[in-house]
């Protein structure tokens, strides 16, 4: 149940879910007539494997989807919805991918429905089947709650028969919508329905006259040359991707579907095929897509991407949430230099989540994927120590760190360094390391300090030899701001006598607050580092 504070707040809130849900308001003038939920879709073409596009997709349609049980709630109970994760597994295969064995076998299959085709991998029915087993086990360990549903157990079962008889008795319109976006060479060819061939069972891209439509008659020319007369239903045929888009939202009856911006003239025309079938087209969000390092669109082909597995070996699944939240129509560099900084922004807005005003909290990144996910619970929990601090230690520490190791340093921070009492952060400790041997030590050198900076430090030194070990981080923060505002020591800001300490004492050009380091590492294994520094 939602409290009434909660949903006023929903409803005038500026988050993106919340300005996405109140078009699907609109859209019913507040919840769906008699009551039906309201039907969210993800798409997933089963001729790879899940990767971070479909995280992403089914994350945020996730997000629109809580959002809209909010602002459609009724006596604070929320508005019923439904989310299907929906696989294209009758495409034809066009080419075989990269990343599987046994390629020699699946060239022998191409143009055939993808559950139509071994698995190359040996454990299920067809290659779908595999591909489609690897989606809902990548979903479930997100724990998304989705139905799935399978283009080919609808095809063949008959339940989009009645559709695709629509489809062929609508097909002069459509074929006007669709020939003049084709080029003239792909008008000669083009139809909408693809027939399955009834010799070489591949998915034929020919041209179909319609024969009987309340049938589901066509008659096209076969690979044998042969003209074939052949009913497009139960499992028949495939319609072209556009059409297929617009004849699926016509028949599951969707109400919400996003898509990257890659797609948006197949938005456009599949809107206006729905339309002819006597649909509606859903409404939706078109996406900005990801780049790399570089600024390019990241390319499955060319592997210039992060995947979903490098992410979250240096990073948690809620910074990619995190990450994935913000912005979703804004372009965003998708490579492993984002991930500390997605990890520990991520923890701060949930950590300030309890303090905050429905207003605010509705903004409030972590909140969305709190409640997205069932973990409200979860609000206001933080890190005893940031993930960035855990880098700056483990860098220190060097590539050959042990988790071990960095235990017993954050037992000189945290009361009660047990990795049973931190979940989170001993998660967080491993995905550190990791982060360190790849791509900080790999890069950290540090350098010789300069005349003034070589005072500086002594005078850090001195500082330090007066204190005991368990003298809180501020106190030590406040001694190191005092020492870098000694005009004796010539840092004309103290941005530059942290970049000196950043770099002649950790090797890196950024770094934490040297307070929180000094305490984390230890007061004598600092000055211990000073030392090494002034012998440079």
């Amino acid at each position: 149940m939602f409290e009434e504070a909660l949903i006023s707040a929903a409803r005038v809130s500026r988050a993106w879910p919340f300005q996405e849900a109140m078009k699907l308001a609109k859209r019913f003038n507040g919840s769906k007539p008699g009551g039906a939920p309201v039907l969210f879709e993800t798409g997933y073409g089963p001729s790879g494997l899940p990767h971070i596009g479909t995280f992403q997709e089914v994350l945020r349609t996730t997000l629109v989807r809580r959002a809209y049980e909010i602002v459609a709630a009724e006596g604070g109970a929320p508005a019923p919805t439904r989310l299907v994760a929906f696989s294209d597994d009758m495409d034809g295969l066009r080419k075989v991918p990269d990343n599987v064995p046994n390629r020699d076998l699946l060239a022998s299959h191409l143009g055939k429905p993808l559950t139509r085709i071994p698995d190359p991998f040996g454990t299920h029915e067809s290659f779908a089947h595999h591909n489609n087993a690897r989606l809902r086990a990548f979903l479930d360990s997100f724990g998304f709650e989705y139905e799935f549903v399978s283009a080919s157990d609808r095809y063949n079962s008959g339940a989009f028969d009645e559709a695709l008889k629509q489809v062929l008795r609508k097909y002069d319109a459509i074929m006007d919508i669709m020939l003049p976006t084709l080029r003239a060479e792909r008008q000669a060819t083009y139809s909408p329905v693809l027939p399955v061939s009834p010799t070489s069972g591949v998915v034929l891209q020919v041209p179909v006259e319609v024969v009987d439509a309340e049938a589901g008659l066509v008659r096209f020319t076969d690979e044998t040359g042969e003209v074939v007369e052949q009913s497009i239903l139960g499992g028949n045929a495939k319609l072209q991707w556009k059409v297929d888009w617009a004849m699926r939202w016509y028949a599951l009856g969707v109400d919400y579907e996003m898509c990257g911006k890659d797609l948006t003239d197949s938005v456009t025309q599949s809107g206006r095929i729905v339309q002819v079938l006597g649909g509606r087209k859903p409404e939706g969000m078109i996406y900005e897509l990801f780049l790399d390092a570089n600024g390019e669109k990241i390319s499955k082909s060319k592997g210039n991407g992060l995947s979903i597995e490098e992410w979250l070996t240096y990073g948690s699944e809620e910074s990619l949430g995190h990450y994935i939240y913000a912005n979703p129509k804004s372009a965003k560099s998708l490579h492993v230099g984002v991930i500390p900084r997605a990890v520990d922004e991520y923890w701060q807005f949930r950590a300030a989540i309890p303090g905050q005003e429905w207003d605010k909290r509705l903004g409030n990144p972590a909140w969305h994927l709190l409640h997205a996910m069932g973990n409200d619970d979860g609000a206001g929990d933080s890190l005893p120590v940031s993930f960035g601090l855990l880098l700056n230690l483990v860098g220190v520490l060097g590539a050959g760190a042990t988790h071990q190791q960095v235990w017993n340093y954050l037992g000189n921070y945290i009361g009660d360094a047990v990795p049973d009492d931190h979940p989170d952060l001993f998660r967080l400790v491993e995905k550190a390391l990791a982060y360190n041997r790849d791509f900080v030590a790999p890069h950290l050198k540090r350098r010789a300090p300069t005349a003034g900076e070589a005072a500086a430090l002594r005078a850090l030194d001195a500082h330090l030899a007066t204190v005991a070990e368990d003298t809180p981080a501020e106190d030590l923060q406040n001694a190191v701001y005092e020492i870098g505002k000694n005009p004796d020591y010539g840092f004309e800001t103290l941005r530059d006598w942290f970049k000196a300490l950043y770099e002649t004492l950790l090797g890196s050009e950024q770094g934490p607050r040297m307070g929180s380091f000094i305490a984390l590492y230890g007061v004598a294994n600092s000055r211990r580092l000073i030392a090494e520094a002034l012998a440079q």
